[in-house]
């Protein structure tokens, strides 16, 4: 749905502004689509995947350890890279808990879906609910 007039002249008012006070934010921001960009590190992670596979097979092909070696790092390096943006290429959002927060039991995620909460904070809210029951 285009933008009317007056939210265009808006919207416009709210870039220069925001290029006057802080030029160097509006530049990161303005650098392009961040999902273009994390679907091209997912594309490149599919092809150092394939990549790494042929070097590892072929390295006990040529009778080379330290070929195939090789292709498994070059093939991890792939999975990890495709793994890391994975999320921002599809455009994947991982469901709010109660309280607003990400990867909470109640979103349907163990413990273990905290993985960015320290662990004592992780037992100390562990320990406040079995207190309060």
């Amino acid at each position: 749905m285009p933008l009317s007039e007056h939210e265009q002249r808006l919207l416009e008012q709210i870039e220069r502004a925001l290029v006057d006070d802080d030029p160097k934010f509006a530049s990161s921001v303005r650098t392009g689509d961040r999902r273009l960009k994390a679907r091209r590190k997912l594309q490149l992670g599919a092809l150092l995947v394939l990549v790494g596979l042929a070097v590892l097979v072929a390295g006990p092909v040529t009778g080379s350890v330290l070929l195939g070696v090789v292709g498994f790092l070059v093939a991890f390096g792939g999975v990890t890279l495709g793994v890391l943006n994975y999320r921002s290429a599809t455009g994947a959002v991982e469901p709010a808990g109660p309280a607003g927060q990400r990867g909470s039991s109640a979103a349907g995620r163990g413990s273990r879906g905290r993985g960015r909460q320290p662990m004592k904070n992780r037992l100390e809210e562990r320990f406040r609910r079995r207190y309060d029951q």
